[in-house]
């Protein structure tokens, strides 16, 4: 059998997705492995990185069940970024890995990000950046503090793909754009890494996306070729076609990002610009709660998903969601700002605070886009939506209504597995670049147009914008509350 399928590995924060899609992007097969988020204490958020990797050979094994191993000519693996695991020299984890949302290195990360001018971040990444707890620099400094035997037996600080491309292919790499805060087109930010004394030594090397780390050595695969791959959210990126200035993408999962692609960048601080490939700009933010405040919600409400969807359907707008249930990251970077139901009423139903926490997410991103336009110079006419969030007719009519254009839902939902796998082909030399895949690869489900009536929603986005301000003393209370209270 030709080799003709390219895979796609997705290790997301609440399952590993793994896919086999042809060259046209039709899926082929697709398996997901769930894993736990253990929070042992307030504020805390870990994994333990077995699971990442009982995903990939699980979701391998079960994608290519009655294929012949040799059908598979490439591998891309995207995931979560600002993750961190400190493991060994012989790839053995010495703690439970670090995710993404976990707010424990805030201080760490306020005393990094004090000791820099606003000269410092000009020269370093070209212009204002906050140091916030998920910085690598900020999770090294806390560990290094913490458990400095752990830390003198640490010889790599891995990101969850880092870690399975390591046990896949016996290399140990990284791409720059994994590397946030750390690393430029060139490279290393040497000023940034040395920011915490023994970071550079226990940085992977870096090499672009696309670049082939070799065959895999998963016998399922049959030597299929690997390449390095990228974070999640830029795999959603390619997945989505926000590979030509003027295209944008709204990704609603676990949390959600909002990008968009110019030819040139206005600086931003709200947002990430990455370093430009091939003259396109792309800006980026990402959330802290998406999906996860959807399932948080279901967990107090006692609803499942599908009962706060109906119910959603039938509440009334007029209550405000903020879905910042562990602090916030684009386009506040906060660690201390919590989530908060405000427009109660008497008359208010559990349908209307159903309805609210959609709503809630999608003004999320729209406090996201604001700034992800401002960096791309101009307004995004529509966007593309993926996710586990366009599953939803409802919400993707929700994101439609409240962004003000329209949304482009695409045919494949899990848009970075799709992109992992794009970036697989390309490798490969399936297609000259990644622009050319995702431009024949990527296409659309529906279009999603806002409703008439949507601008009835302008004033619950003014008083959800609004709150991070009028709010800010009452959460500064809480943390000191919790401080002393934990």
């Amino acid at each position: 059998m030709a080799a003709d399928l390219m895979l796609g590995i997705d290790v997301g924060t609440t399952a590993v997705k793994v896919a086999a899609f042809d060259l046209d992007g039709n899926p082929v097969a697709a398996h997901t492995t769930p894993y736990p988020i253990h929070r042992p204490r307030p504020g805390w958020a870990e994994q333990d990185p077995a699971d990442w990797w009982r995903g990939c050979t699980e979701g391998i094994g079960a994608v290519l069940a009655g294929r012949d191993a040799r059908a598979v000519r490439s591998v891309g693996v995207v995931s979560q970024v600002n993750t961190h695991v400190f493991v060994d020299d012989r790839l053995r984890p010495l703690a439970p890995a670090i995710i993404w949302q976990d707010q424990r290195c805030a201080e760490v990360a306020r005393e990094l990000d004090a000791r820099l001018t606003a000269a410092d971040q000009e020269r370093i990444w070209g212009g204002p950046v906050v140091l916030d707890a998920s910085f690598v620099g900020s999770r090294a400094e806390w560990f290094a503090r913490t458990e400095p035997e752990l830390w003198a037996r640490t010889r790599w600080v891995l990101s969850p793909k880092d870690f399975v491309l390591a046990r896949l292919t016996g290399r140990i790499a990284t791409d720059p754009l994994s590397a946030v805060r750390v690393a430029g087109p060139d490279g290393y930010l040497h000023e940034a890494v040395e920011l915490v004394d023994g970071l550079a030594g226990r940085l992977p090397e870096i090499a672009a996306p696309e670049a082939v780390l070799g065959p895999a050595t998963e016998p399922a695969l049959a030597g299929a070729e690997v390449v390095v791959g990228t974070m999640d959210a830029y795999g959603a990126v390619f997945g989505t076609r926000t590979t030509e200035p003027g295209r944008g993408m709204v990704s609603c999962g676990t949390s959600l990002v909002v990008a968009g692609a110019s030819a040139e960048s206005v600086p931003t601080p709200e947002v990430v610009s990455f370093p430009p490939k091939d003259g396109l700009h792309v800006h980026a933010g990402p959330t802290q709660a998406a999906g996860d405040a959807l399932r948080w919600w279901c967990r107090v409400s006692g609803l499942s998903v599908e009962e706060v969807l109906a119910a959603a359907g039938a509440g009334e707008p007029g209550v405000v969601f903020t879905p910042h249930l562990m602090g916030e990251r684009a386009p506040l970077w906060d660690s201390e700002v919590r989530g908060s139901f405000f427009g109660l009423s008497s008359a208010t139903t559990q349908a209307d605070l159903c309805r609210a926490v959609l709503v809630g997410v999608a003004m999320s991103a729209r406090h996201v886009l604001g700034p992800v336009e401002r960096a791309c110079g101009f307004s995004l006419p529509s966007l593309a939506f993926s996710g586990g969030g366009s599953r939803s007719d409802l919400w993707t009519q929700v994101h439609a209504d409240v962004l003000r254009r329209p949304v482009e839902r695409l045919r494949v939902a899990d848009s970075a597995v799709l992109g992992a796998a794009l970036l697989g082909a390309v490798g490969v030399g399936a297609y000259p670049d990644i622009a050319t895949a995702a431009a024949a690869a990527v296409g659309v489900d529906r279009v999603f147009t806002p409703a008439a009536d949507a601008d009835r929603l302008e004033p619950l986005f003014a008083a959800y914008r609004e709150s991070h301000d009028a709010l800010r003393g009452i959460h500064a209370h809480l943390t000191t509350w919790r401080d002393r209270t934990f």
